[in-house]
């Protein structure tokens, strides 16, 4: 058999793995696509990202690890099974309601709306009785404690709407509890719920977007009462539309829980999305036209769970944002009221925000549309700025 030649080898670099030198410095030539010029591999190599930003100088997040997969899926199927709970729960609640004839009395400064009385209230129980029950289940509440403390608040708020609304019930002679004692009512539970914040669950910190997290001591502990007590009213003063408060606030608990996730809370994040799927129930009923009004039972807890979720995270200084629909019409309360008090004079044809609207020639069912849509938009930006916050 005839014998092949041998190949002569030739003398290779011993840098570069059988590449040429690359006259820029040592390592394989790389050439650049647009210019044609060598570029060392070691900076042709994808950027190495950090991970996720936003962690507090202190709190509950520094413990846990990202969530990963299951836990997304996890909080995913409980949100799902919430909301098929509570899809299953409304109608007997409803017919109940309506069989008692427990029917929601409307304001005579609404004429507009005297076509919705008798409409059946108390449908946050919707909302909160699936609540309860998936997150006994699906959240591991013996090992994550802190989570007792929204659900805490939802029970003490949810209480106090209830008693409001028996006195706005149709054919009742006892009224509905007066806004100072509701206010005031808050204000002590949520100083309680700002102390076990502080002091058991240690968060304590402001995080600023491009700037950082900065610790704020025992100032934290009026601020977030404030915060509690000020997202709580915005809450159901918005409740006035059908829709409007069941699917503002849904939005909000998504970016919540969105952002815990994000910060590695996967118990926080997954009663985040249970509320929601909650809410998701509940709107089916309360499409326009409503079958049932959620009344202060659910308002009140909504927005007082809502504060204590975006306190837990840290990224409370989002929620103006992320709930811009809230502050507008709690907003539009307030210079209504001043402005009618010190000048006589009124800046909107009615408050809160949305029967000024209504009274302009908007539709209901346009205003808590574009409402939806600009509390979704909010909500992206919401979490986009909550990744901007850098790591110290």
């Amino acid at each position: 058999m005839r014998r092949r030649p041998r190949r002569r080898r030739r003398n290779l670099p011993r840098h570069g793995a059988g590449r040429p030198r690359c006259r820029h410095g040592p390592g394989p030539l790389v050439r650049r696509q647009d210019r044609g010029r060598p570029l060392r591999a070691r900076d042709a190599r994808p950027r190495r990202y950090r991970p996720p930003q936003g962690v507090p100088v202190a709190g509950v997040r520094n413990d846990y690890p990202p969530a990963g997969g299951r836990t997304v899926i996890h909080a995913l199927y409980s949100g799902f099974i919430t909301f098929l709970i509570a899809l299953a729960l409304g109608e007997p609640i409803v017919r109940y309601l309506r069989r008692r004839r427990i029917g929601k009395q409307i304001s005579e400064y609404l004429p507009e709306h005297q076509k919705k009385a008798g409409t059946p209230t108390f449908g946050g129980f919707i909302i909160w009785l699936p609540t309860l029950v998936v997150t006994a289940v699906a959240v591991d509440w013996w090992n994550h404690q802190s989570i007792l403390l929204p659900l805490g608040m939802i029970a003490v708020t949810a209480a106090a709407g209830f008693v409001d609304d028996l006195g706005t019930l149709q054919d009742r002679r006892q009224g509905g509890l007066s806004w100072r004692f509701k206010l005031g009512f808050t204000a002590v539970f949520a100083l309680g719920a700002a102390i076990v914040l502080y002091r058991y669950i240690e968060v304590e910190s402001i995080n600023i977007p491009y700037v950082g997290s900065y610790g704020l001591g025992l100032f934290y502990i009026p601020l977030a009462a404030a915060i509690i007590v000020a997202t709580t009213s915005a809450v159901a003063v918005s409740d006035g539309l059908d829709g409007l408060v069941g699917g503002t606030t849904l939005i909000a608990f998504i970016a919540y829980g969105i952002i815990g996730f994000i910060q590695g809370q996967e118990f926080v994040a997954t009663f985040a999305f249970i509320i929601a799927g909650a809410n998701l129930g509940y709107l089916w009923y309360n499409a326009h036209p409503a079958r049932v009004i959620m009344g202060d039972t659910g308002a009140l807890a909504l927005g007082s769970s809502l504060a204590v979720v975006s306190l837990m995270t840290g990224q409370w200084l989002l929620l103006p944002l992320i709930g811009i629909i809230f502050v507008v019409e709690a907003g539009s309360n307030i210079l209504q009221i001043g402005s009618y008090k010190l000048t006589g004079r009124r800046i909107f044809r009615r408050a809160p925000f949305h029967h000024h609207l209504e009274l302009i020639g908007w539709a209901e069912t346009q205003i808590v549309t574009r409402f939806w849509i600009i509390g979704i938009a909010a909500a992206m930006l919401g979490v986009a700025l909550a990744l901007e916050v850098p790591e110290r």
